[in-house]
């Protein structure tokens, strides 16, 4: 029996995608642009990242896969397809009020660390989670 998961990242990426839009709010996606296999447009990119709106008013054919985020948006009048492989996506949140997640940049099949005697994990106990605003 094996204890491997795959990674959580594409099912929290949707369901935190749905919450957004469920409270009205409009979903934006922070992604590391220089990832292999990111395709964007390249006057989006700003200081190797790129905040992508990933509304339902925003895009066409939206697919949050398990592996790929991919959509068809307008960049300065010229549609474009978006291709973001789901590892490069930092963070979705609320444009609105900037509630979302940040995801971690380690290697996710990476085991967490055996809790510390006071309950933390490792020499590092700080969350790992950060506001996006």
């Amino acid at each position: 029996m094996t204890t491997e998961m795959t990674s959580n990242r594409p099912y929290l990426l949707r369901a935190l995608y749905e919450w957004i839009a469920d409270n009205g709010m409009t979903p934006h996606v922070l992604v590391e642009a220089g990832a292999e296999g990111v395709d964007v447009p390249d006057q989006a990119i700003q200081k190797g990242k790129v905040i992508l709106n990933i509304d339902h008013a925003a895009v066409r054919d939206l697919d949050l896969g398990n592996e790929w985020l991919t959509f068809k948006a307008r960049f300065s009048g010229s549609e474009h397809h978006v291709t973001v492989p789901i590892e490069a996506v930092l963070a979705i949140y609320s444009k609105e009020n900037g509630q979302g997640m940040m995801f971690a940049m380690e290697d996710e099949n990476t085991p967490p660390t055996e809790p510390g005697p006071d309950g933390g994990s490792g020499p590092d106990r700080r969350a790992h989670l950060k506001i996006v605003k």
